[in-house]
């Protein structure tokens, strides 16, 4: 018989065996390409992607700044990624007299090719590992906050240094929980043209009910042509198209741009996020949804200005009720919680790693318990509309440019203001009765979360209501010309203190506040959870060595697995569904929305081949940000379009399991049989499958 001690530390030592094993076999992982699980693939699969194969897939890789993932598809600069990646581009392009949501869009022509208004797109060029740089910048003797700011300093100069030598965008990014640094460069595409997008009701069958759910029949395509000094962009490296797709079982890839992920925090973070942070957020995101399906209640043209802002709330909130679902289940906190044990006992048998990294946890528990009481404010201490938050951004940006480079806030160093300036100077159209609305919802909400004696809520109402401080600010304001943001950003702090719009007014009050809240977390929370992740990341690599992956960063990574359905609701999922399955969706529920069908399936119905596999799943561990990434199959064709993951992976976030988790792909044949029965895009089908050129 064992004793209670040596059974608790032969549990123990079993869930360290358990967690190794799951993270070496498991189709899991966002790999870096530096990094592959390369023994992993040759036991399990028989296959080791080559160098060249990498470097293509990188280099046919793209990542829509700000939003989504794509891949190059032609030679002459085709671009595939989905269509909620493009629907904010969509929407901006749309009037009331051409609503391109509802009724899609298709250039016959490169002519009637429509460039986006303020869309980037880049290319990951090149990696290299800076770890030594940044460390050395710290020396010995600085406390959390000074660390902080010399880690931040480095960073700075390493970008600064990289933008002025290779005039590539630079981005210096943290991995293993800032164990590793590494800078990524990029070429910066901004003339990116629209050729093809069906309808919304194509592209998200089923709406709300359907998102992540499996099986589907959801169109989620969209494809740009990306133009460089007013020519497309001729490029070798691009994906074949394969329209016979994938088979079931088939090894897979997935390149693309995980956004974030949280398998490497602590327990305590865990909690917090559980017990604080997420319901603050469920809340906030509730609220906002509220005042967006108000303000499109009130008519047509309404509807039109929330349509793809209303999408993207509306698949945050899901996200944030799975993750929370997520986070009290007491069987993920509980792995989460052996993970944590295995790794600190395995540290505790080795002396001189306890004395390294052994009280890392308790400073990120006790920086934790310093932030929870500070939480509401964190979170309702905001400006989110998209036209307030733009002022707010201008008077920071002349405030932060005058500093010196390393002193700055980040965002708003000079690796950074090309991409910032693009930003704050699109000539997208501005709704400002919608802005109104969602202005006037964030200031309630804010009053009753933080009371009316909050510094940031007596700063932004002024001492009116929130519709009177929020009508306040937006009436009159002549910041919907980006001629007078431009004016503004240019005059510097003499422009922006002496300026009289009212929305100018409305940000130089808050400013102050949102900053002293930033800095608070960044000084208390951040410089203590920035130090002790570190020493955590290098714990695990003194255990595990590199056979572990690092949490997503919107950074380019390499996932895999296999083609294949999986339990469900007492069933199976299929792999793959067809234009069968649509139909009969359809008319299961009598053709009503979300289920009705588009004109297009309409008229095209008795062209189309049913049996023409439609959408797919596959075990390829993805998150939010791989939203457009390629399919690719061992010879680097193109054989899928991922668009989202199943209910199950709503907690993938924190943990992985294959055995339900899967992500959702559109098929290639799916894709090509919709391009020519549906929409008779046949010279762009042409193109994509190698044919003749448009």
């Amino acid at each position: 018989m064992f004793s209670n001690i040596e059974l608790e530390g032969l549990m123990r030592l079993l869930a360290f065996v358990l967690f190794s094993f799951a993270v070496c076999y498991a189709d899991e992982g966002m790999w870096t390409f530096d990094n592959l699980p390369v023994k992993q693939l040759q036991d399990k699969y028989g296959f080791v992607p080559s160098k060249e194969w990498l470097d293509h897939v990188r280099l046919s890789s793209v990542r829509f700044n700000g939003s989504g993932s794509g891949s190059f598809v032609s030679a002459d600069g085709l671009v595939l990624t989905n269509h909620h990646v493009a629907s904010a581009q969509l929407e901006r392009m749309s009037t009331a007299q051409h609503d391109y949501l509802k009724s899609g869009f298709y250039a016959a022509t490169r002519d009637q090719e429509m460039k986006s208004v303020d869309q980037e797109v880049d290319v990951l060029e090149s990696m290299e590992d800076v770890t030594n740089q940044v460390r050395q910048a710290i020396k010995p003797g600085l406390n959390d906050k000074q660390a902080l700011e010399a880690r931040q300093a480095a960073i700075a100069r390493i970008e600064k240094d990289s933008l002025a030598k290779t005039s590539l965008r630079s981005e210096v990014v943290p991995l293993y929980s800032g164990a590793e640094f590494w800078l990524y460069r990029y070429k910066r595409y901004t003339d990116i043209r629209l050729v093809f997008a069906p309808e919304q009701q194509a592209a998200f069958f089923g709406g709300d009910p359907d998102n992540f759910t499996y099986p589907r029949y959801d169109l989620d395509l969209a494809i740009f042509r990306i133009y460089e000094d007013g020519k497309p962009l001729h490029t070798e490296n691009y994906l074949r198209w394969n329209s016979a797709g994938v088979r079931d079982g088939e090894l897979v890839f997935v390149s693309g741009n995980p956004a974030s992920t949280e398998r490497n925090l602590t327990v305590s973070q865990l909690e917090s996020l559980r017990d604080y942070v997420e319901p603050e957020q469920l809340k906030f995101v509730g609220a906002v949804l509220d005042a967006l399906h108000g303000y499109a209640a009130q008519g047509s043209e309404q509807a039109r200005e929330t349509a793809a802002l209303s999408l993207r709330y509306e698949n945050t909130f899901k996200v944030r009720k799975g993750e929370l679902a997520g986070l009290k289940d007491p069987q993920i906190m509980g792995k989460k919680k052996a993970e944590e044990t295995a790794l600190r006992d395995a540290i505790k048998r080795d002396a001189q790693l306890e004395r390294q990294y052994n009280g890392a946890w308790a400073a990120i528990a006790a920086a934790e318990q310093k932030r929870r009481p500070r939480n509401k404010e964190l979170q309702y201490r905001t400006v989110s509309p998209t036209f307030a938050q733009i002022a707010v951004q201008i008077v920071r940006y002349v405030e932060e440019v005058k500093k010196p480079d390393s002193q700055r806030l980040p965002g708003y160093h000079d690796a950074q203001l090309q991409s910032l300036r693009f930003r704050l100077l699109s000539p997208a159209p501005v709704y400002l009765p919608m802005e109104r609305s969602l202005l006037a919802a964030e200031l309630d909400l804010a009053q009753g979360e933080l009371g009316g004696s909050d510094p940031f809520v007596k700063a932004a109402l002024n001492g009116a209501s929130p519709a009177e401080a929020a009508a306040a600010a937006l009436n009159g304001t002549k910041l919907a010309d980006p001629a007078e943001r431009k004016a503004l950003l240019e005059g510097g702090e003499a422009a922006v203190n002496s300026s009289k719009d009212p929305l100018i007014g409305f940000a130089r009050r808050v400013e102050p506040v949102l900053r002293e809240t930033t800095e608070w977390e960044r000084n208390e929370v951040q410089s203590v959870e920035s130090r002790a992740g570190e020493e955590i990341g290098l714990a695990r690599f003194a255990v595990y060595g590199k056979s572990i992956y690092p949490d997503a960063t919107f950074t380019l990574r390499l996932s895999y697995g296999t083609v294949k359905g999986y339990p469900m609701n007492g069933t199976i999922a299929p792999y793959k569904t067809t234009f069968y399955g649509l139909f009969d969706r359809s008319a299961s529920f009598d053709n009503q929305p979300p289920f009705d069908l588009t004109p297009s399936y309409e008229r095209g119905r008795a062209d189309l081949n049913l049996s023409t596999p439609f959408n797919f799943v596959s075990t390829a561990d993805i998150i939010g940000g791989n939203s457009g990434s390629p399919v690719i199959n061992r010879n680097g064709e193109l054989v899928g379009l991922i668009f989202d993951g199943n209910i199950e992976s709503l907690v993938s976030a924190f943990v992985y399991d294959d055995s339900s988790m899967r992500a959702v792909a559109v098929h290639p044949g799916g894709m090509m049989e919709a391009m020519r029965k549906l929409y008779h895009a046949d010279a762009l089908a042409r193109e994509l499958e190698g044919g003749s050129a448009r």
